[in-house]
C-alpha cells in the first residue's frame, strides 16, 4: 500500500479543436487567455502540478520554423513561481496548425521538431503530455466525424491513432535530448463497453480497441495482438507499428480520463430506447447508451473498476488525469468524491495511484455539442468564470479539502449521484419526482413556503437533483414566530434554510401582514440562522426600484421603492445586511414556471387560444424569470457559500407586451390579438448584475417553457 497521499492536480480545459475551417480554442472561450490571475487562484488550491497548454497551433501556427512564447512564459513562470509543476500538453484534441494534418507523414517530424523548441525553451519541464487522449481525437475526427478532417473511416482512425503515438515517440526522444529525465504521462479516456448477447462481437472488438494508445506506445501491438494485423491492412506502415517494439515510449505515467459517459452499452433491440440514435456496423443496427442507465449492469460498472482493469493490465503508476461532470454543483462533487474513493481504495490494494486531477478549473465551453456549435453554454467547474473575477465553486472547496488529506464531508453527500439513484434508468425514469428518503441522521434543506409556487419548484428541483429537503407550510414553520422557527430547527436539523415563503396584500387592511411576511419573517430568521451557524436564501425583488433609473439596475444601486411589497422588501434588505450574517439575498423579477396555471404566460396563450385580444403594457420594463433557471442557480450559489445580494434574472429587458408578442410568435398565434394596454408612466425595473449574469438568456428560457410546460397541453 502506498502510505504517501494523493497528490491534488489541475487541468486548464484547452482542447483547440478544428472544425471545419474554423479552430476553436477553450482557452480563449474560457477566458484564461486574458487572466493571469488564474495561476494565483490555481495556487490557493494547493495544486501540486498542472496540466498545462504550451499547444503547438498557438505557438508555430503559420510556420514550423517560427515560434513566440510570449503568452505562455508570463504563465509558465507564475506557475514555477508558486512551486506547481507543470505537465506540458502540445496537442489537446487538435489535429495540428494548418500546415499539417493527423495522416501527413511528415507529421510525428514535425511536431517531434515542434517538441524540441519547446524543450529549449522551458528545460526544466519534466513532465509532457505530447498528445492528449489520441484515440479519442482519432475517433472523432476520423470515425464519427465530429472534428476536422470529419471522416467516418475506421481504417483512417487506425492510421491516424498510429500516427500520433509516432508523434509522441518523436517528441519524447527529442525532449530528452534535451532534459534526459522527462517523463511522459499519456493521457486517454479509459472506459469499457457492454452489450446484448448478440452485439458481444462489437463490445468485444471496441474493449480491444480501448487499450490502442497505451498498448502500441508500450509495444504491445505485435503479431498475435488483436489489431496488429488489422492495422497493416489498413495502411499503417509495419515499420511504424514495430517501431515501439522495445518498449522505449512506454509512459511513465499512465493518464486515466473517465467519465460518466465512457462506460457504453449496445442493444440491437433499438425500440426499447425511444429518441436514442439508432446506429450500425454493417451486420447490425443497434442503440449505443450509457451503461449507467442500465440497471443490471450497476455491479459492473464505476471508476473504481476500471482503475482495476488498467493496473492489472500495465502494472505501470497511474493518475487519474480528468474528473470533471457537467452536471449541478452537488454531482459534480459527488463524481469529484467518488473517484478520490475509487482511487484511495485502488492504492490500498495495492495499486501505484500518484494523483487526482480537478480538470476543467475554469469549466468549458459549448462541450455539449462538441464544441461544432457555438451556443455560448458554460458548464462551471472548479471556478465560474461568469462573474468579473472567476468565482471559486463548491468542488474548488471540495478539491481543496480532499487535497489537504481531509475527508470530506458535506451534507450533499448524505444521497448518491445520479448515476446510483434508481430513476437514472431506461425502466424507471420517474426520478425527477421521487424525493430522497431522509435517513435517521440526514440534515435536510429545510424550505418555507410549501402553498406558493417558488417553495414548490424548490421542492420538485431538490427532487430532481438528488438533495434531502423538508418542505414546510405555515403550520409545521411560522416565519413571523420566533419559537416556530427554533421548534423547526431543533426538529428537522437542517444544514441550510430557503425562506420562499411570500404574500402580496390586496388592500390596506393586509399591508401589516406584507410586512410580517416579507420583514419580520425574514428577519427572525436570520437570527435564528445566525445563531445556529446556517446559511439562509431569503428573496427580494425588482419592486425594491421604482424603475425611474433608465436603465436595468445592478446590485450597488439604492433602493427606491414606491409600493407596498418593495417598501418591505427594501426594509428586510437593509435589517439582514445589517446582521453581517450568512443570508444570501436573491433579487429577481416575475417568474414564469412550466409547472402550473398562474401566470402571465399561460394566460396569455388561453386567452390568444380562444380569440381574444390580450392587453399588455408597453411602457413596463421588466426581466421575466424561468423559475426553474432560478431555483437551479440559487441551489448552486447557497452549495458555493455565497452571501449578500444577487440580481437574479434571465437575461434580458422586455416590456410586457413585446414579450406577450414573442410568445405568440413561438405558439403560431396571431401577435395582432395583442394590444397595448392603458398606458401609465414609463418603468424599467429590469434587474441585471455585476456579481455574474448566471441565467441563460431570456429567449432561451421561453423556448424551453413552450417545449416542457405542462399546463400548455391543456391549449393543444
Amino acid at each position: 500500500m502506498n502510505a504517501a497521499p494523493l497528490d491534488l492536480w489541475g487541468g486548464v480545459e484547452c482542447s483547440l479543436v478544428r472544425v471545419g475551417d474554423e479552430f476553436r480554442n477553450q482557452v480563449v472561450e474560457t477566458g484564461h487567455s486574458a487572466r493571469l490571475s488564474d495561476i494565483d487562484a490555481m495556487a490557493e488550491l494547493g495544486i501540486k502540478a498542472v496540466r498545462y497548454p504550451i499547444l503547438w497551433e498557438t505557438i508555430a501556427p503559420e510556420s514550423p520554423n517560427e515560434f513566440d512564447f510570449t503568452w505562455h512564459d508570463a504563465r509558465i513562470e507564475r506557475l514555477k513561481k508558486h512551486g506547481i509543476r507543470v505537465i506540458a500538453g502540445l496537442l489537446h484534441h487538435g489535429s495540428g496548425p494548418r500546415y499539417t494534418q493527423l495522416l501527413d507523414p511528415e507529421f510525428p517530424r514535425l511536431f517531434a521538431r515542434y517538441a524540441r523548441a519547446v524543450a529549449e525553451h522551458y528545460p526544466w519541464i519534466d513532465c509532457w503530455t505530447p498528445i492528449n487522449e489520441p484515440l479519442t481525437t482519432a475517433r472523432m475526427s476520423f470515425l464519427y466525424g465530429t472534428w476536422y478532417p470529419h471522416q467516418r473511416s475506421f481504417d483512417l482512425t487506425l492510421r491516424a491513432l498510429a500516427n500520433q503515438c509516432a508523434g509522441i515517440a518523436a517528441a519524447m526522444n527529442a525532449v530528452r535530448e534535451v532534459n534526459p529525465s522527462a517523463k511522459l504521462v499519456q493521457t486517454e479516456d479509459v472506459g469499457k463497453t457492454f452489450a446484448t448477447e448478440r452485439l458481444a462481437y462489437q463490445a468485444d472488438h471496441e474493449n480491444d480497441r480501448r487499450w490502442l494508445t497505451f498498448d502500441l506506445l508500450s509495444g504491445r501491438v505485435r503479431p498475435g495482438h488483436p489489431f496488429y494485423g488489422w492495422m497493416i491492412r489498413t495502411g499503417v506502415p509495419r515499420e511504424q507499428i514495430d517501431s515501439f517494439a522495445d518498449g522505449s515510449a512506454t509512459p511513465d505515467i499512465l493518464g486515466f480520463d473517465h467519465y460518466l459517459t465512457s462506460e457504453r452499452y449496445l442493444d440491437h433491440s433499438t425500440h426499447r430506447y425511444p429518441g436514442e440514435p439508432i446506429g450500425a456496423n454493417g451486420r447490425d443496427a443497434y442503440v449505443d447508451v450509457e451503461a449507467v442507465r442500465i440497471a443490471a449492469l450497476e455491479r459492473q460498472l464505476g471508476p473504481e473498476k476500471r482503475l482495476a482493469e488498467l493496473w492489472e493490465r500495465y502494472r505501470l503508476p497511474i493518475a487519474i488525469t480528468e474528473v470533471h461532470h457537467g452536471c449541478t454543483r452537488e454531482e459534480q462533487v459527488r463524481w469529484l468524491q467518488e473517484m478520490w474513493t475509487a482511487a484511495e481504495r485502488q492504492r490500498a490494494r495495492g495499486a501505484d495511484i500518484r494523483a487526482v486531477t480537478l480538470w476543467a478549473l475554469f469549466g468549458v465551453v459549448d462541450w455539449r455539442s462538441l464544441l461544432t456549435r457555438r451556443e455560448g453554454i458554460h458548464e462551471p467547474g472548479a471556478f465560474d468564470i461568469r462573474s468579473p473575477v472567476p468565482r471559486p465553486t463548491l468542488v474548488a472547496k471540495a478539491a481543496a479539502r480532499l487535497g489537504g488529506g481531509e475527508k470530506l464531508d458535506h451534507p450533499v453527500l448524505q444521497q448518491p449521484g445520479w448515476w446510483r439513484r434508481p430513476g437514472r434508468t431506461y425502466s424507471r425514469r420517474r426520478f425527477d419526482t421521487l424525493p430522497p428518503r431522509l435517513g435517521a441522521k440526514d440534515r435536510p434543506l429545510l424550505i418555507a413556503g410549501a402553498t406558493g409556487s417558488l417553495g414548490q419548484a424548490f421542492a420538485r428541483i431538490c427532487s430532481h437533483r438528488g438533495l434531502a429537503f423538508v418542505l414546510t407550510g405555515r403550520p409545521d414553520l411560522d416565519i413571523t414566530q420566533e419559537s416556530s422557527i427554533a421548534a423547526a430547527i431543533d426538529r428537522y436539523k437542517p444544514w441550510a434554510i430557503i425562506n420562499a415563503a411570500g404574500f402580496t396584500p390586496t388592500d390596506d387592511k393586509t399591508a401589516d401582514e406584507c410586512f410580517r411576511i416579507h420583514v419580520t419573517g425574514p428577519e427572525l430568521l436570520a437570527r435564528a440562522c445566525n445563531f445556529h451557524g446556517l446559511p439562509l436564501v431569503s428573496f427580494s425583488s425588482d419592486l425594491v426600484f421604482d424603475g425611474s433609473l433608465g436603465r436595468s439596475y445592478v446590485e450597488p444601486d439604492r433602493p427606491a421603492p414606491s409600493g407596498t411589497v418593495g417598501k418591505c422588501k427594501a426594509e428586510a434588505e437593509q435589517r439582514l445586511l445589517a446582521m453581517d450574517g450568512q443570508t444570501l439575498i436573491v433579487r429577481t423579477s416575475t417568474f414564469f414556471g412550466p409547472w402550473d396555471r398562474q401566470n402571465f404566460l399561460f394566460a396569455t396563450l388561453a386567452g390568444l387560444k380562444r380569440g381574444d385580444r390580450v392587453a399588455a403594457s408597453g411602457k413596463t420594463v421588466v426581466s421575466p424569470t424561468y423559475l426553474p433557471d432560478l431555483v437551479h442557480t440559487v441551489l448552486d450559489l447557497l452549495l458555493d457559500e455565497e452571501k449578500g445580494i444577487w440580481h437574479l434574472t434571465n437575461q434580458g429587458a422586455i416590456s410586457w407586451h413585446d414579450f406577450a408578442a414573442e410568445l405568440a410568435d413561438r405558439a403560431k398565434l396571431d401577435r395582432r390579438q395583442i394590444i397595448l394596454s392603458e398606458e401609465e408612466w414609463p418603468a424599467d425595473t429590469s434587474l441585471t448584475s455585476n456579481r455574474g449574469l448566471l441565467l441563460r438568456p431570456l429567449g432561451l428560457a421561453l423556448d424551453d417553457f413552450m417545449r416542457s410546460a405542462e399546463p400548455l397541453r391543456e391549449l393543444q
